[in-house]
């Protein structure tokens, strides 16, 4: 069997693309963390622009996991299409994929046992430069011991039918969805802080209907994974919500980034 590497797009340019400066970073930024958890994590929302914008927020979420690292078996990752129009959820027909720090497998079962849904196929395009899934693999690889990945773009579908794929693939604690968006883009500051607080809002309250396009740029993973955690009677906890103004950038336009935990 021939192995298929989906190999990186973005080291180098939203992280290090030098394995032992993108190791050093990323334990930098979750040694600046303190944020624990009773009970293991069923779900993160993380953000997932560059780590000099959005990886101090994304840490608060992955730092949650390090005390099960050697629980947590399988990531079903979701995030959003940037390149390519996607029609329902797209898998990835690779074997592994790689970043700086090694190859990460797939896990072929779920991808076959996704084979029958409707509105989900093969689409290695989807996949092939979409950054909102790269970008956390080298945290889940720090954080977490050995697991496999489903990686997931998600384009046009509903609440309800993201939710239906997590709810065949999800079985157990063993299994942790990580849903990637960033907030609202490109208001001045104190727009931004405004509308950012009011999806948090509605993010926590797991009222996923309120949350538009013009929210949260992942907003179709981001309401899937709300719609299952709300049929689940899940919580959803608030960790940090900060814009790129807080970050690395102008306060003209910024980019909001939350990190939330579903448990």
């Amino acid at each position: 069997m021939n192995t298929h590497i989906r190999e990186p797009a973005v080291a180098g340019t939203f992280y290090p693309a030098d394995t032992a400066t993108l190791q050093n970073e990323i334990n930098y930024l979750l040694a600046e963390i303190s944020t624990t958890t009773d009970t293991v994590p069923r779900a993160i929302i993380v953000p997932h622009a560059g780590y000099a914008y959005s990886g101090s927020v994304a840490a608060s979420a992955y730092h949650t996991l390090l005390q099960y690292r050697d629980k947590i078996k399988k990531v079903v990752l979701l995030g959003p299409s940037h390149r390519v129009a996607v029609n329902g959820l797209a898998l990835s027909n690779a074997n592994f994929f790689a970043t700086p720090l090694g190859n990460i497998p797939i896990d072929q079962t779920a991808n076959k046992m996704l084979a029958h849904q409707r509105d989900v196929n093969l689409n290695e395009e989807a996949h092939l430069y979409e950054h909102s899934l790269e970008v956390h693999l080298p945290f889940l690889q720090t954080v977490l011991d050995d697991f496999l990945l489903v990686p997931i773009v998600v384009g046009d579908a509903t609440p309800e039918r993201v939710a239906t794929v997590l709810e065949e693939l999800i079985t157990d604690d063993s299994t942790l969805c990580v849903t990637s968006t960033d907030l609202s883009h490109f208001h001045n500051y104190p727009t931004a802080q405004k509308q950012d607080r009011a999806t948090s809002l509605s993010i926590v309250a797991m009222d996923y209907k309120k949350i538009g396009d013009k929210d949260a740029c992942g907003r179709n993973p981001l309401n899937g994974v709300l719609c299952w955690a709300k049929i689940h009677h899940l919580k959803v906890t608030q960790l940090d919500v900060r814009n790129s103004g807080d970050t690395a950038g102008s306060m003209d336009r910024v980019v909001g980034y939350g990190s939330y935990l579903i448990s």
